[in-house]
């Protein structure tokens, strides 16, 4: 028998895989699988072993960008994910040492898109912060900064009343602007008015006859009830009153209604019967504008008051001549001024022997030392004056807050949203 050979078994040899190779090997699989550095899920939990990129964000504007008109959106998106919060910060003073306002806004219903609501300040730089969150957890943060373009004509405004007022149940809210606004839409839809207790009523425009003067008020339908709380929030900054010429600041204010202070001035009995909540509290004797120079008809309100006046008639155009017959230069007494034109409830000692019995003003309505004084001291802004028995037309509605000339409807009429 010849003998069996049995083949020998080959010798192991390690496998050597080329560097390059391995790191493509491995490369590949940390690209598919998990990246631990980032927080996602390891293969084989929710994911199925892929973790995405992450959510993505976008800011418009695009960081770095200067000269953005303030009334540019604001708009933050994002993809493979959802929005948490959403902030525009402004970042120092802006031109013309103002201090510019946040920038509100509002998430859409799936939260991918957050978009402002308001205008920004004009010159000013803003930061926009904004999270967001994948599906998996992952969160991220993303900011970015522009700047909004300098206004190069400027409107302002001055508000009526002023923060923490008590007033009387006749003053509206006022926007008295230094420059007329030829947008008024986009003006009105930037205020906000709440009241407490609810009070309907309206914006409406209105121009002083005399001063040239544009403002925006809001009027009750009636008068205001007493104890009502009132807060106006403005939001004005970056506003374009039309032509170029913005707005750089918001107004917030907030008051009270007091004492329904309502005199009745019977210019044809010469007497004046002062209310308060509905209860006559005081009455006078009076002495109004006479024949040639007769009272304004129709509801007035109480703007201002002071101690003294030098009042004149070169001021209201009546007589410049020192020699003339109507010439007159008074430092007046307890003056509670009506009208913007210039009609008073004041002291006129001079027209004792008159009160009661004739009008002989100039168009104001007098009264004695001890009456006036009376009624200033009680006087405050907003109070109401209603004049009848005149021979002159119903006061303009923007003489002084002659809009209670006008009924609800032909007041909302004015408004520039009506």
């Amino acid at each position: 028998m010849y003998p069996v050979r049995i083949p020998r078994r080959p010798r192991s040899r390690a496998l050597t895989v080329p560097a390059v190779l391995l790191g493509l090997v491995l490369g590949a699989a940390a690209c598919g699988g998990h990246d631990s550095a980032s927080g996602g899920d390891p293969p084989g939990r929710a994911g199925g072993g892929k973790t995405a990129a992450g959510p993505h964000v976008s800011v418009t504007p695009a960081t770095g960008r200067d000269g953005i008109a303030p009334g540019s959106p604001v708009r933050v998106t994002v993809t493979g994910g959802t929005l948490g919060s959403v902030t525009v910060i402004p970042q120092g003073k802006a031109a013309g040492d103002v201090d510019p306002v946040a920038v509100s806004g509002a998430l859409d219903p799936a939260g991918h898109t957050w978009t402002s609501d308001r205008t920004m300040t004009p010159g000013a730089a803003y930061t926009v912060t904004a999270t967001a969150a994948d599906p998996a957890g992952k969160r991220t943060t993303t900011t970015s900064t522009f700047r909004t373009a300098a206004a190069a004509k400027v409107n302002g405004v001055t508000p009526t009343p002023l923060n923490n007022a008590v007033v009387g149940v006749g003053l509206p809210v006022s926007l008295a602007f230094d420059k007329p606004v030829t947008d008024k839409a986009a003006v009105e839809k930037a205020l906000t008015l709440t009241t407490t207790p609810a009070v309907h009523g309206s914006w409406g425009w209105l121009t002083d006859p005399l001063t040239g003067v544009q403002r925006v008020d809001w009027r009750p339908d009636t008068y205001w009830p007493t104890g009502t709380k009132v807060t106006l929030t403005a939001k004005l900054s970056g506003i374009d009153t039309g032509g170029g010429r913005f707005l750089r600041r918001d107004v917030h204010d907030t008051f009270r209604i007091g004492t329904a202070r309502i005199s009745y001035a019977d210019l044809a009995a010469h007497t004046l019967r002062v209310t308060e909540n509905g209860r006559t509290v005081k009455n006078f004797k009076i002495s109004a504008g006479s024949t040639a120079y007769p009272t304004w008809n129709g509801k007035m309100v109480v703007m201002t008051k002071q101690s003294a006046v030098r009042m004149t008639s070169a001021s209201v155009g009546i007589a410049t001549d020192k020699d003339a017959a109507d010439f007159y230069d008074e430092d007046v007494k307890n003056a509670v001024r009506i009208t913007s034109s210039g009609t008073f409830v004041h002291a006129a000692p001079w027209n004792d022997a008159l009160m009661g019995r004739r009008n002989g003003s100039h168009g104001c309505i007098g009264m004695s030392n001890a009456d006036a004084k009376w009624f200033f001291d009680r006087a405050t802004r907003g109070d109401l004056v209603i004049a009848t028995g005149s021979s002159r037309a119903v006061v303009d509605k923007g003489n002084g807050y002659g809009e209670w000339n006008l009924s609800a409807d032909q007041w909302h009429a004015l408004s520039a949203l009506a």
